[in-house]
């Protein structure tokens, strides 16, 4: 099977007049000239780096691929992405080896690529770090905006107050986290879960709303998982006891709340 077929159901293509078009026959945007973030993509089939590359182009983005493992992690010094887009079937030196890497050295956004059935690796993924996925075959229309999503909420903010919570301090302004005063590091959309729940404690949401209003996504789109994930990451990071959680409590059947 064709890799872009694969990657995509409205793959473009280029016609007389030098205009990218997807599958539908619709113009495909012409890029901004002033790119206002760099992606680094990393996938091994040639197509998708194409396909993903155009549409993120497109989109305003400037982008810097790798065909490898290997290659990946030599680019990151020098690339200085803004954020990572990781095929985790990788030659050389696996996707999983990567993001660990990266999770160890940095707090960069990474959106993973998996394959449809590797829910396994997807978790495992989400647990090493990665702060949103994508099943191929995707839609470059989807991946463009999740990348925006998570790049927003990278970004920092002053809309969410400062929280206070016994020796729990989330900080909207600076993007930080600490307990008993230690700084917690957490991943963009780790925090911004964490900020959402502690802003409303003992408010019960669930899963399909966390995605929604943390997420910008829905359970059409994506796994209502992804949420029990970061919530287990979460529970690791700032409970004392992660199997008797004091903060980030379940309510079985429902969904989640913060008790402060």
């Amino acid at each position: 099977m064709n890799p872009a077929d694969r990657a995509s159901g409205d793959r473009p293509s280029a016609t007389g007049t030098g205009t990218l078009r997807d599958m539908g026959g619709a113009a495909v945007p012409p890029p901004q000239h002033d790119p206002d973030g760099h992606v680094l993509v990393v996938d091994d089939e040639p197509m998708v780096r194409e396909v993903v590359t155009a549409y993120l182009e497109r989109d305003g983005l400037r982008v810097t691929v790798a065909a490898d493992g290997a290659a990946a992690l030599r680019m990151l010094d020098a690339a200085r992405p803004d954020l990572v887009i990781l095929d985790l079937m990788l030659p050389k030196v696996d996707g999983l080896s990567v993001l660990a890497h990266l999770r160890k050295t940095t707090d960069l956004p990474v959106i993973v690529l998996t394959a449809r059935g590797e829910e396994p690796d997807r978790v495992l993924g989400l647990e090493l770090g990665a702060d949103d996925y994508v099943v191929k075959p995707f839609s470059p229309r989807e991946l463009v905006a999740r990348v925006r999503s998570v790049m927003r909420r990278s970004q920092p903010t002053v809309s969410v107050a400062r929280i206070v919570h016994g020796d729990l301090m989330i900080d909207g302004a600076s993007r930080e986290t600490t307990v008993a005063g230690d700084p917690v590091a957490l991943t963009a959309r780790e925090f911004d879960l964490l900020a959402f729940l502690a802003a409303s404690p003992r408010q019960v949401f669930r899963r399909g709303e966390l995605l929604e209003r943390v997420w910008d996504s829905s359970a059409d789109y994506q796994d209502p998982s992804t949420v029990t994930v970061h919530i287990r990451r979460l529970r690791h990071k700032i409970e004392p006891d992660p199997d008797q959680p004091r903060h980030l409590v379940t309510v079985w059947g429902v969904g989640y709340r913060f008790d402060p």
